[in-house]
């Protein structure tokens, strides 16, 4: 067990606390010109010539860069500095500047780089767009008149047209125009190259309106080139909904966006001053209780959680302020919404989250990019890069018998219909960490037709020597109304697997359907008696990690799974949860059903015994 003293965290918190609060002076002199700097230095620029409203009251005051917003600067200006264009979805805890910040960048691209750049502020109501605007008008106000090189007579900033949402600077041949996503309909026809999307989070979905609408009207035009900038700015508003899809993409790089999280711990304000015995109590407190993981309070987080969060980097002035802080709160998902401490946490919404989030991250420490991608055909594996198939390892040779498990979820040949998954768990996994547990080896998913979807599951289990192959048939049997499935395929699939393939699951018969003679019933059925236990079996194996997945996609899924408010399972709306039931349904076979693989005993020629030894290597006998 790791050994922590009192003193150690009392000293990393002074080394914290210093570092915090290092002096700051972007406007200092640095030997470079004036008008040489303001070209490439922001935070300079920002201090000596960008004035912002004194939230304390008073004059306006100088820009000056907070924590937060240097590591948003830095990360837009490496890509300005690029050879594209700044494309990044900011997820935001509150009160530090994050939409002032953006907006301030982007006057500065507007007021010092490069004439013509029309910007365009799409907020979710007027207000929040008079907001932005405003500090658009008090920086350009104060802004020095040389810098704009403004001609006798020529006015900072006017107004275009009568709807009173354009502005035109014209000294720069720029205009700003406002917006919200209420009345989309101001998004559509400018030429912008720089779009700032506010509070993205709460726009609300309506007939007729959404989002993504919104996002096509205001950014559609803009090519991915030097000098333009897409920001969606958004405190987090639920799971499922646009910006929580659009940031998840970005996470896991699939957009052109950049992903950027400001946790409620480096927000400066977020603390309290500490007396040292004070300081000394609370670093006890935080040791002693590093490994429990219950609470004394519902107000209260546990000690493991508090000692996460000093290993994330918070100094214990912010621990201090976050338990006085908790303490107005009965639930801690009412915290997490306000004051997020990781991405994770940020996104909660009204079902119970099923899977526990942390447990779910932790799994994502065996994800790993494909061995290779290709098709299967007719149990032999053909590489290709655009192939269906993900392999992250190839059946290990047949030294055991009921070694592998293939469990195939149904969707639909639309591609507006749920996906098809098939799935490949090797039930010894590879011990590469020494412990032998199930492991997912290999997945397909897609949108295709059922005859060509039963032909890849029965070749795809063929190729793991031919491997029990389980179709979940809930939707084929019921006609499950929540599925999008393209109406019913159970002769279709079943028919076509249970001559083709020997090896396919079929569920035990009652003593009642033997003595009547009932058909065999192919497939396993998820129902309101079975579907509990296959959920609770999928929340040990997560808690506990005893099994190894390799596709971070699936543990997107985990965590937009919810119990909703009727006592129903569900992804929440806008989610999928076909990869998750694969899981669910595979580990549920495997510790309910499937008995555990056995060696395949050969003879050799020298009449010695041979069989394979943990699936490495083999013992003679």
């Amino acid at each position: 067990m790791e050994e922590v003293s009192v003193e150690a965290v009392i000293a990393e918190n002074r080394r914290r606390l210093a570092a915090n609060r290092a002096p700051y002076e972007p406007g200092a002199d640095n030997g470079v010109p004036d008008e040489e700097r303001i070209k490439d230095d922001f935070a300079y620029w920002a201090a000596h010539y960008a004035k912002i409203k004194n939230k304390e009251g008073g004059a306006d005051v100088a820009f000056i860069l907070n924590r937060p917003q240097r590591r948003l600067v830095a990360m837009l200006d490496e890509m300005r500095r690029g050879n594209r264009g700044i494309r990044l979805i900011l997820l935001k805890a509150r009160q530090w500047g994050g939409s002032t910040c953006v907006q301030l960048y982007m006057a500065w691209l507007q007021l010092v780089h490069q004439t013509g750049l029309n910007s365009l502020i799409v907020a979710h109501q007027s207000v929040g767009s008079d907001e932005i605007k405003d500090m658009f008008d008090r920086m350009l106000r104060e802004y020095p008149a040389e810098k704009l090189n403004l001609e006798k007579g020529q006015k900072r900033i006017e107004g275009v047209g009568r709807s009173g949402s354009m502005f035109r600077i014209p000294a720069r041949n720029c205009k700003v125009k406002v917006a919200t996503a209420e009345r989309p309909d101001a998004c559509r026809g400018g030429d912008y190259s720089l779009v700032h999307c506010s509070e993205v989070g709460i726009w609300k979905r309506t007939l007729g309106k959404s989002p993504e609408m919104i996002v096509r009207s205001a950014c559609s035009g803009i090519l991915n080139r030097p000098m333009t900038m897409i920001v969606y700015e958004s405190t987090a508003n639920g799971t499922g909904n646009f910006f929580h899809r659009e940031y998840e993409a970005a996470v896991r790089g699939e957009s052109q966006f950049r992903p950027m999280f400001v946790p409620w711990y480096e927000i400066d304000q977020y603390a309290v001053e500490l007396s040292d015995e004070e300081e000394e109590e609370l670093a006890r407190r935080l040791v002693e209780g590093r490994h429990s993981e219950a609470s004394t309070s519902d107000r209260r987080q546990p000690g493991a959680y508090m000692w996460g969060l000093w290993q994330k980097g918070a100094t214990l002035q912010a621990l201090a302020w976050y338990e006085l802080e908790r303490s107005k709160y009965s639930d801690h998902a009412l915290m997490a919404a306000e004051y997020p401490s990781d991405q994770v946490e940020a996104f909660v919404h009204s079902g119970a989250r099923v899977l526990d989030k942390y447990r779910v991250e932790a799994l994502r420490a065996g994800c790993r990019v494909p061995l290779t991608r290709g098709e299967i055909e007719r149990g032999e594996f053909v590489q290709l890069d655009s192939g269906g198939w993900e392999i992250w390892r190839h059946p290990d040779g047949g030294g055991y018998l009921d070694r592998y498990l293939a469990v195939v979820d149904v969707g639909g040949r639309s591609l507006k219909s749920d996906w098809s998954v098939i799935v490949v768990f090797d039930l010894l996994g590879s011990g590469a960490d020494g412990v032998r547990r199930p492991e997912v080896v290999a997945q397909w998913r897609g949108h295709t037709d059922f005859d060509i979807l039963a032909q890849k599951a029965a070749w795809g289990a063929a190729y793991y020597d031919n491997a029990l192959l389980v179709i979940e048939s809930n939707t084929l049997e019921t006609h499950d109304l929540t599925r999008a499935v393209d109406g019913d395929h159970t002769e279709s699939l079943l028919g076509r697997l249970k001559e083709a393939y020997p090896n396919l699951y079929a569920r035990a018969p009652s003593e009642q359907q033997i003595a009547e003679g009932a058909p065999t019933r192919y497939g396993f059925h998820t129902n309101t008696a079975t579907k509990p236990a296959v959920i609770d079996s999928l929340v040990r194996y997560v808690r506990d990690g005893l099994y190894v997945e390799r596709d971070e996609k699936c543990l997107d899924e985990f965590l937009t799974y919810e119990r909703k408010q009727n006592g129903s399972y569900g992804a929440i709306d806008g989610a999928h949860d076909d990869l998750l039931m694969t899981r669910a349904i595979g580990l549920y076979l495997i510790e309910t059903q499937l008995e555990t693989p056995r060696p395949v005993i050969m003879e050799m020629p020298d009449g010695r015994g041979c069989r394979a030894s943990d699936g490495i290597g083999w013992d003679y006998f």
